[in-house]
Order: C-alpha cells, then structure tokens, then sequence
C-alpha cells in the first residue's frame, strides 16, 4: 500500500481481495480496488460486467468496451472483473443496469456512496470451496 492509499480494507472491514489481473484493473493498477486522495472517481467497487452495464456506461459517455492502446485499455468484455466508481455504479443501480459486486473485493469506502444493504442485494455468491 502506497503511503497515500487508504487502508486496503473491504465492506466487512476484512483484507481487501484482489478484483482482477486480466485485465489488470484498479486505480494503481495493482489488481486491486485501492483508492487514495488523487483518485477522485472513488475507482472502490469490484464488479463483474455485464453487457447490459457496457451499453450503460457507453450512453452515459464512458465507453468501457472500446480498446484505448495509448492508454493500455484492451476494453472491457461480458465477465470481466473490473473496479468500478463507485459513483458509476450507483447511476446504475438507480437506473437497474448495476453489474454484481465481489464485496470480498470491495473497498470498504464504497460505503461512503452505497449502503452495505444495496450492495449486498447485488453481491456474486460467494464460491465454495471445491471438493477433491
């Protein structure tokens, strides 16, 4: 954790998880949903993206799905693991276009914007342990 980060910490106030290394997400782009003062866009909610959230976030100027190679974006695709604002995602629950959440990978300042309740209700089940 870098000296400007807020404690790495998510919703339960347990270690934050990683969200995603392919694509390699998060404001530090460490794979994790860190945040700290210079990221303004609260980058702190994990989410799995739907389609239905591209063409969301697309209509409201914030084209996620297209390639940017000068910023080494790939752009995103159904299924990937992604640190969202926590802002966006709140439009998007507003509207019903909210991708579920991986709270385990969630920051725990999303609650500063969401409710805890509001994101549970959108949560992935956690994966069980597989038998060998």
């Amino acid at each position: 954790m870098r000296d400007d980060q807020e404690a790495s910490l998510n919703v339960y106030g347990e270690r934050l998880k990683p969200c995603a290394f392919d694509p390699m997400t998060g404001f530090y782009r460490d794979g994790c949903c860190n945040t700290g003062p210079e990221d303004r866009g609260r980058h702190v909610i994990c989410v799995r993206i739907t389609a239905e959230f591209l063409a969301f976030s697309r209509a409201r100027g914030n084209d996620l799905s297209t390639p940017r190679p000068e910023f080494g974006f790939e752009g995103l695709r159904e299924g990937d693991r992604w640190c969202l604002c926590a802002e966006r995602w709140k439009e998007a629950w507003e509207a019903g276009a909210a991708p579920k959440v991986i709270l385990a990978s969630t920051h725990l300042s999303a609650l500063r914007i969401v409710p805890l309740d509001v994101l549970e209700q959108h949560a992935m089940p956690a994966r069980r342990p597989t038998r060998h």
